[in-house]
């Protein structure tokens, strides 16, 4: 039988003593919202079955180091471990499966130091806001409530996409990067009027992240290749995220690791908020001076979040991969440094994925973007370029030879864009591509029509190889419309 261990302390808990704390758990925590719906708060049912709550959760804790209950379907888990519903508590996990759907509630966290009074809190608004009846962001709008009341010790997560077909896939993924960008412009227009910013949505968006590049990477990945030159500040911040944590999966960071790298890929251009925007999009040539401002963004970006951290839980690695993201492997980059340093592992990695995405995107002053294969190229061949070649070498195992967005002659005449990279490794110049043009020239509806060019036929030959790359302009497709 397999013993779940919590990935920070080491610790684990056997499957039967765990299942039997959830049910217990859960029991607790139907209980308490059974009462308060009957009660008012200070009677004594009511603070009671709050106390057991607590009580039995901190007993938990104390075994495991942190709690996760999940939905997942009509089953619930508490830490992987799953739950028999029997004829004792069929009633109970009922209610509390239908509460958390009707809130768009996936998974449940509990962190060590909880408190009865945030109990009362979350059950209390659940109630509350299941009594107003249905609103059309619910889990964003209880998330807001336990925000205002300073519950930190309970988070909520939205359901993760259960299997399904590709297009379900690409449409969850649609979703979790339309909710970064959402977050991102928030945080910078936050900066930008003075405003502070709610960087608990940021968390949260970097967690979905997370579970998606874990459980559906292709997709995340493919969505990189949007790269909106209208909302460009916002979208390369959320691709910068995207391919930071598929590097930092690949270089096998753990999942706390990971949102934290996500957390401070986000949040690495910050400081252009402070930058005015005139600036920033000019379409011509900078000047000496607008080209220092420019400069200063890390600095602006440090500073920004250390005042931050007055308000929120900023992880110090944000503000040090704010201020270094510029810096290159052999100093020479900005802002200036004072002394010899090592740049930090999450520096270089969002360092990585901020040059490539970068490069690879039309802009206001770079109106014609370099194809993603030559910025691969010219990042692992010009030292000039300061980036960690270790780091790089990742990058084209992850994105492979002709990345994700390229678009690609074939031999048979068709046209079309990389999808993905090779299924086997060793053959990284055989990606998963769509088909954008058919060998006529005739365009193919979208998303095209998905194949391996690993694919071989009857006599082992090839059904299709790339000739070249080529610019998708010339043949009017927007690479993002196969991806959305």
């Amino acid at each position: 039988m397999t013993q779940p261990a919590d990935a920070s302390n080491g610790r684990s808990t056997p499957d039967g003593q765990l299942r039997q704390g959830g049910r217990t758990l859960l029991l607790a925590f139907y209980t308490a919202l059974r009462s308060l719906k009957l009660y008012p708060l200070e009677n004594t049912a009511v603070q009671n079955a709050l106390e057991d709550l607590d009580g039995v959760a901190h007993r938990l804790l104390d075994l495991e180091g942190e709690l996760e209950i999940r939905m997942a379907g009509d089953f619930i888990f508490v830490n992987s471990t799953r739950l028999r519903v029997e004829l004792d508590n069929y009633a109970s996990f009922s209610h509390i499966l239908a509460m958390f759907r009707a809130f768009d509630i996936g998974a449940l966290r509990i962190r060590p130091g909880i408190e009865k009074r945030e109990w009362q809190v979350f059950l209390s608004v659940l109630l509350r806001l299941a009594d107003q009846g249905p609103a059309d962001e619910p889990l964003e709008e209880l998330h807001d409530r336990l925000e205002e009341a300073k519950v930190a010790h309970l988070e909520l997560e939205r359901p993760l996409p259960e299997g399904g077909s590709t297009e379900q896939s690409r449409h969850a993924a649609k979703q979790v990067y339309a909710q970064g960008v959402a977050v991102t412009k928030d945080v910078i227009g936050s900066v930008r009027m003075g405003r502070t910013a709610r960087l608990k949505r940021v968390k949260r968006a970097v967690q979905l992240v997370v579970d998606q590049v874990l459980n559906n990477e292709t997709s995340m990945l493919g969505l990189t290749a949007i790269r909106d030159y209208d909302e460009y500040t916002f979208t390369h911040s959320m691709n910068v995220c995207i391919i930071s944590v598929a590097l930092g999966k690949k270089l096998g960071l753990s999942k706390v690791q990971l949102c934290d790298l996500g957390m401070t890929a986000l949040l690495h251009d910050v400081g252009k908020a402070r930058v005015p925007t005139e600036i920033l999009n000019k379409a011509g040539k900078l000047d000496e001076n607008e080209w220092k401002v420019i400069q200063a963004h890390p600095w602006f970006g440090a500073l920004t979040l250390f005042s931050m951290r007055a308000y929120e839980e900023i992880p110090y690695r944000s503000i040090l991969v704010a201020h270094e993201h510029h810096m290159k492997m052999d100093l020479t980059g900005y802002p200036k440094v004072v002394r010899p340093r090592t740049l930090g592992i999450f520096s270089r990695i969002v360092s990585v994925a901020d040059a490539f995405d970068a490069a690879t995107t039309r802009r206001v002053y770079q109106t014609v973007p370099v194809e993603p294969d030559e910025v691969l190229r010219e990042m692992w061949e010009n030292p000039k370029r300061g980036q960690d070649k270790v780091l790089v070498k990742a990058l084209i195992n992850l994105v492979g030879v002709y990345p994700i967005g390229t678009c690609i002659i074939l031999d048979t005449f068709e046209v079309a864009i990389v999808a993905g990279a090779s299924v086997d490794r060793q053959q990284l110049n055989r990606p998963i591509v769509r088909i954008a043009l058919d060998a006529e020239g005739g365009p193919v509806p979208l998303p095209g029509i998905e194949v391996n060019l690993g694919e071989k036929d009857e006599s082992g030959a090839y059904r299709r190889s790339i000739v070249k790359v080529t610019n998708p302009d010339r043949f009017g497709i927007t690479v993002g419309d196969y991806f959305v």
